[in-house]
């Protein structure tokens, strides 16, 4: 195991993400600190590659931006202490006007348009809140938590939160003009 002699910043977490140590899980930077994450089961690629093809096709045919999946990290605050703080989502959409053209092979300041995560059995609802005040205090306009046991999905934005259950219909307002998905239509039958 690598010893770790100065603290990980966003601007190094990309040298540590990819030590040995870490190439069995997921890791995030929380203010200064790694944080690591089993990877995810099945269930839960199964609704992100649902969600992200749905999405990412409306994007594509309505030429909104781009749509990144797999963890794609973004730095959500620097902080002039060292304790910065790296978040990956499982699905986000960038628009056209803030993402930049080709996307470059590091990490992206500031939050995504949309962000979109799938709980898992290893999320606890403390990291989660924590994770979606970070997120829309660095300027995410919409924050998605999917609960695969309940089937249903949390929209977050800064004016608070509402449920979407099976029933209902999952759209982002002006993020993507136009989309809608039934909610249950994102679960596996």
């Amino acid at each position: 195991m690598a010893v770790l002699t100065q603290p990980v910043t966003a601007d190094n977490f990309l040298e540590v993400a990819n030590l040995p140590e870490y190439a069995d899980c997921a890791i995030e930077l929380v203010e200064g600190e790694i944080v690591t994450m089993p990877l995810p089961n099945n269930q839960h690629a199964e609704i992100v590659g649902e969600l992200y093809f749905r999405i990412s096709l409306f994007v594509r045919q309505h030429n909104l931006g781009r749509t990144l999946v797999g963890d794609a990290g973004f730095v959500l605050e620097r902080n002039p202490y060292g304790r910065d703080t790296v978040r990956g989502v499982d699905i986000a959409f960038i628009s056209k006007e803030r993402a930049p053209e080709p996307l470059p092979p590091t990490l992206m300041e500031g939050a995504p348009d949309l962000a979109i995560e799938i709980m898992s059995p290893s999320n606890t609802m403390g990291d989660i809140r924590r994770k979606i005040n970070q997120l829309l205090n660095a300027g995410c306009l919409q924050v998605w938590i999917v609960h695969p046991d309940l089937r249903e999905v949390d929209v977050h934005t800064s004016d608070g939160a509402k449920v979407r259950r099976e029933g209902d219909k999952l759209f982002a307002g002006d993020i993507l003009p136009g989309f809608e998905i039934d909610v249950a239509d994102i679960f596996p039958k």
